[in-house]
């Protein structure tokens, strides 16, 4: 065997036995956004409505022109990596909201695994980080009502049957009259530029 073949052989090896550890770490690989979809981007756009399950198996029917301002964004709960860190944020964001007396508003997290994501495993997540459903509501749904949901979003999910979810990492606001107007693209985003979104199209007319 010459050498040559002989690198080949073990680079082959070593790239093989990287993707046996690697890939298991990442149980959340997130979809790489569209041209255009990094970072923050506002926009005007109509976001449905539509009608879901709480976290206490309730339905919940949302009316995208609420006269609230809305918080949207999508999670599973076996997530080990980024959808905790965007629930905490969340949670942190709404502390904060209740602490300057503002309750009008709303914070939706819609789950990317119909099948796992069950009410009552959403209310057990949501527990955890001492959510306050009275402005926060954990939706999930049937598979087919899951997909039209996020089809109207733009997010795309991929799930690979093994606990393994993969999906876009979008959080957006929808202000009181129904229209899109702050996407956050990724994991970079943070609490302060959100608040200062939220509190600046809630001094719209």
């Amino acid at each position: 065997m010459t050498l040559k073949r002989r690198n080949k052989l073990w680079l082959g090896g070593l790239w093989v036995a990287l993707g046996l550890y690697v890939i298991p770490a990442w149980a959340h690989l997130p979809i790489p956004p569209k041209k255009g979809e990094f970072g923050r981007k506002e926009l005007r756009h109509p976001a449905p409505s539509f009608t879901l399950t709480d976290q206490n198996g309730k339905l919940f029917h949302f009316k995208a022109a609420s006269g609230r301002l809305v918080l949207v964004n999508f999670i599973y709960t076996s997530c080990p990596d980024v959808c905790p860190l965007f629930t905490a944020n969340l949670a942190s964001i709404q502390r904060t909201l209740e602490g300057d007396k503002q309750s009008n508003y709303t914070i939706l997290s819609i789950a990317t695994d119909p099948v796992r994501d069950t009410p009552a495993k959403l209310k057990e997540y949501a527990d955890a980080f001492k959510a306050d459903f009275r402005s926060w509501h954990f939706l999930t749904g049937s598979p087919k009502d899951l997909v039209r949901v996020w089809r109207a979003f733009g997010v795309s999910v991929q799930d690979f049957g093994n606990g393994q979810v993969q999906h876009t990492n979008l959080t957006t606001i929808i202000d009181r009259h129904g229209f899109r107007r702050v996407d956050y693209y990724g994991d970079r985003w943070r609490e302060k530029e959100v608040l200062k979104d939220l509190r600046r199209l809630a001094g719209e007319k």
